[in-house]
Parts: C-alpha cells; structure tokens; sequence
C-alpha cells in the first residue's frame, strides 16, 4: 500500500470516527433536550392542575360563605333534606380537597380528583342556589306576613281607638244626661234674724239665720222627695253644725242644716233655718247648698256687727 492509499485510508477512518461522534453528541443531546421539554410539560400541568384546585378552593368557600350567610335562617328550613344534602355535598368536597393536597400519585390521578371536584362542586352550587331561592321565598312570605300582622295591628288600634272615642262620648252624654237632672237653683240668699223672728243687720245678736232659694222647673229632673241640705262656713272656716250630714261622692258631710220638700219639677221655693248655738263674728259667711248628691250652690255672704 503506498503512501496515498494509507492517507486516504486514515482519512476516511477519522472522518468516520467524527461522524460517530456527532452522531453520539446529536443523540444525547436530543436526549437531555427531550428529558427537559418533558420536564418542562410535567411542571406546566403540575402548575395547572394547582390553579385548577386553587379556582375550585375558591369557589367552595365562597360557596360556603352564601350559605352560611343565612345560617340563622336555617330554623325555617330545620326539617328540610335541602341542609341535609349541603352537608353531604360539602363533606365530598372536603374529602376531595383534602386527597389532592395529600396527593402523590401521577396528573393523571390528580386529574381525575379535579374533575371529580368540578363535578361534586357543581352539585354543591345546584343546592346552595335552590337554598337561597327558598330563603328568598320564605322571607317574602315572612315580609308578607308581618305586613299582615302590621296591617291587623293598625286595624286593632283604630278600633281601639274608636271604642275609646265611643266610650269618652258614652261618658259625656252620661254625664251630659246626669247633669240635666241636676236641679238648678236662684236667689240664694242669707239673712239673720233676732229673737222675734225680725231681720238683725248686727250678725252678733242673731238667734236664727235663714237660707232662701228658688228651685227652676226641670222636666228632665226625678220628681218627689227632695232633701235640701244647707252648709254654712262662719269667717273662721268652721261649720255652723246641726243639721246632721249627707253622702256626697262617696264622703259623709256634715250639715248645718236639712229640709225635706217634694218637687214637682215645678218652681219651688225653699227657706232653710238653723238656731244659733255659737258666738257668730262679723265677716265672710260662705253658704253651699246639695240636693241628689249634688252641690247645687256656693256663695259668700258678708255679714256686719
């Protein structure tokens, strides 16, 4: 073999070795590039599954944030499956949630837990929707009801109140009523008078003092026996006493004087006398007369020394 073949020869044997090697290199290095890309793709679905079950987190907690909104609503729903199916679905979502945190197999088992989870907490928000559509007709109809109840309660108060109106003008026409029995009176008058039975201008020699008065007619009055009592306050404000006593709102009350005269519902004219038994002052005399329990009237008198 000459020189040129054996150049020739080498050549091609180190041309073949460089192919080898590249060709080694290009394996490998498709190799490192495949691991990587394949690396690459695992964290991608590692990331997405994580923000699958982060959305769905979400959403279950928000889920639980409306229905216990109305927790205290529940009373009106106690013996309905609604809350009872809550309960059953939120414990599958738990169990569920709480499988993938702990979760170590392949995306492919984490997978089938995020679409289990999708599905149970599509469930859980089919329940939370028809508990709130409840609520929302339960308090409509408790709206109703308490405007029922207002509206029977403002009802109540009217009513209450016309009876009360009723009554006061019950009370009026019978007072009204009772008053226009009452006997109406005139002419009251106080004279003293001496021991012949003559008028006395000196109260201090008076031996009898007199109370005349005129009673009007009053159809609307009970006719028959009438005692007229007589009270005479001396300037001292002590009663001239003597004519025993009467019952006057519900209080006996002492008399100066009494007489009894029937009343026709005609004028009638009555005197009442009382003897003097006390030492009588000049001044201020004060003279109430009553009659069917009423005092029918009041006047001051002044009489001199």
């Amino acid at each position: 073999m000459n020189k040129n073949q054996k150049i020739i020869l080498f050549g091609g044997i180190g041309v073949l070795a460089a192919l080898v090697g590249l060709i080694i290199f290009l394996i490998i290095s498709n190799a490192n590039r495949t691991n990587e890309v394949n690396e690459a793709r695992a964290e991608t679905e590692n990331l997405r599954l994580a923000n699958d079950r982060l959305l769905l987190t979400n959403e279950f907690n928000q889920l639980n944030a409306d229905f216990n909104q109305y927790e205290d609503q529940q009373i009106y729903l106690k013996n309905d499956s609604l809350v009872q199916k809550y309960n059953e679905a939120r414990l599958k979502v738990e169990g569920l949630l709480t499988e993938l945190n702990q979760e170590k197999k392949s995306n492919a088992s984490n997978r089938k837990r995020i679409k289990q989870l999708e599905s149970e907490i599509a469930t859980l928000k089919g329940i939370v929707k028809h508990y709130l559509e409840e609520i929302k007709r339960l308090g409509e109809e408790n709206e109703g009801l308490r405007q029922e109840i207002q509206q029977v309660t403002q009802r109540n108060e009217q009513l209450a109140s016309q009876v009360t109106k009723a009554t006061s003008r019950n009370e009026e026409l019978s007072q009204t009523v009772k008053l226009a029995k009452k006997l109406n009176i005139t002419g009251l008058s106080l004279h003293a008078y001496n021991k012949k039975g003559k008028n006395e201008k000196n109260i201090t020699k008076a031996r009898q003092l007199g109370v005349s008065f005129i009673v009007s007619p009053n159809n609307t009055a009970a006719p028959g026996m009438k005692d007229f009592f007589i009270r005479i306050l001396s300037p001292e404000g002590f009663l001239l006493e003597g004519g025993g006593s009467f019952t006057i709102d519900g209080q006996t009350v002492a008399a100066t004087a009494h007489r009894q005269m029937e009343y026709a519902n005609e004028e009638l004219s009555v005197s009442v006398y009382w003897d003097v038994n006390t030492t009588l002052t000049p001044g201020d005399y004060t003279v109430e007369v009553f009659a069917d329990g009423y005092r029918l009237a009041s006047r001051h008198f002044t009489m001199k020394k």
